[in-house]
């Protein structure tokens, strides 16, 4: 019986996941991809074949009831129901934070699924998002191997001093330091550099995941240098719904003025700042620039977004000591060609020039001239998750083998 591997992503309220044939294949071969979407609000099911066909949409109107737990046994029947005869072999997530003992992909056991828990409070919106399927899946199928892949390990090649904080060494001891994020759409980034462009494999690029969530990525011959985020995913850009890089002593004033618990300082800056907060309106980048004109709020929150990107670039062409290429990725770096257009509008001094048509029309190199170049690469991050998971699976195996 042919074997399969399910990745899963799991979000705030949505959970992303991708089938591949286990065939052992340098390139994954993918079965299905979805997504579960309104988890504990208004639940919705959509998934597609290997050729972008909708294959499955269902939708649970108003089931707050409806989350991580019902959602993975739907997909269980689901996938019985349509994965051909093929066996589930393994299952590997995306974990947000690995702390600074998790440099690679792990199989886990119990004990490193605990000590990842303890992690929860550097990413308390997102570490136990991570972990929650893990222990669902463990709890219904004990003995299937998970592995789990971090968003922190591919800045793990960062200088020592890019991931300092000007704190004393005990507490950089106990692993107060710069982290960064999104390091498995880097990770995957790098390995599409080569099929792009020769000159980003081994030049100086920055990378922009522009999402809901949103980071720079400084890479030198495609390795991590420096990134935007640092110790939490609070950090650098403007996002969605997050405020980016502040002040710490505005922390201070929340708790001493306006009399917020450090809990609720968390939420306030994680939840209701970024886009949403300066419009007032939404966190969707889309909803803002088609109420722009006629809302002056949604312009300043895409205004500070571009400006705040212009920023931090700058930081990392510093960090690089130079510039071959910018790479535009995730939901907003993909799909929206005029952001694209204002961040290298904004970044002209770096010698940038837009190929505006290029830009509408989607193409992969959206600049001309002989200056930096500027690309559109898509990024898949269950693809480097399954690619991890395999490469620890036969390490297991050999490992299993010896004597």
């Amino acid at each position: 019986m042919a074997k399969v591997q399910l990745v899963l992503n799991a979000g705030s309220s949505s959970l992303k996941f991708q089938v591949f044939v286990d065939d052992g294949a340098d390139v994954p071969n993918r079965l299905y991809r979805g997504l579960f979407e309104g988890l504990g609000t208004d639940p919705r099911f959509r998934v597609k074949d290997h050729e972008g066909e909708v294959v499955g949409e269902e939708r649970w109107l108003q089931n707050a009831a409806f989350g991580f737990e019902e959602a993975l046994a739907y997909l269980s029947d689901w996938l019985a129901a349509h994965r051909g005869g093929h066996q589930l072999a393994a299952v590997g997530h995306r974990v947000v934070h690995g702390g600074p003992n998790y440099t690679h992909a792990v199989r886990l056991t119990p004990e490193i699924i605990a000590e990842l828990d303890t992690l929860s409070p550097l990413a308390p919106l997102h570490q136990p998002r991570s972990l929650e399927p893990i222990r669902i899946i463990a709890r219904r199928v004990p003995g299937l191997p998970q592995v789990a892949a971090f968003d922190t390990a591919f800045h793990r090649t960062q200088p020592e001093i890019a991931q300092a904080f000007a704190i004393p060494q005990s507490l950089t001891d106990a692993g107060v330091k710069r982290y960064g994020f999104h390091g498995l759409s880097y990770a995957y980034l790098a390995t599409q550099f080569p099929k792009v462009d020769e000159r980003l494999v081994h030049g100086r690029v920055v990378a922009a995941h522009l999402g809901s969530g949103a980071s720079l990525g400084a890479l030198l011959a495609s390795k991590s240098i420096a990134t935007t985020m640092g110790f939490s995913a609070l950090d650098g850009l403007v996002m969605g719904t997050r405020c980016g890089t502040i002040d710490a002593g505005v922390v201070f004033y929340l708790q001493r003025e306006l009399g917020m618990s450090a809990l609720e300082a968390e939420h306030f800056l994680y939840t209701k700042c970024g886009l949403l907060g300066v419009s007032g309106i939404s966190n969707d980048m889309r909803e803002l620039r088609e109420k722009a004109e006629a809302e002056p709020s949604a312009q300043r929150a895409i205004d500070l977004f571009i400006y705040r990107i212009n920023r931090e670039f700058g930081s990392l062409v510093a960090a690089l000591g130079g510039l071959d290429a910018l790479v535009f990725t995730a939901g907003i770096g993909e799909n929206d060609a005029a952001t694209r257009a204002e961040v290298i509008e904004a970044a002209r001094w770096a010698g940038f020039e837009l190929d505006p048509e290029a830009n509408r029309s989607g193409a992969t190199r959206i600049t001309r001239g002989s200056g930096p170049q500027a690309y559109v690469i898509p990024t898949d991050e269950e693809w480097t998750i399954v690619r991890e998971m395999r490469a620890v699976l036969a390490e297991s195996r050999q490992d299993a083998g010896q004597i």
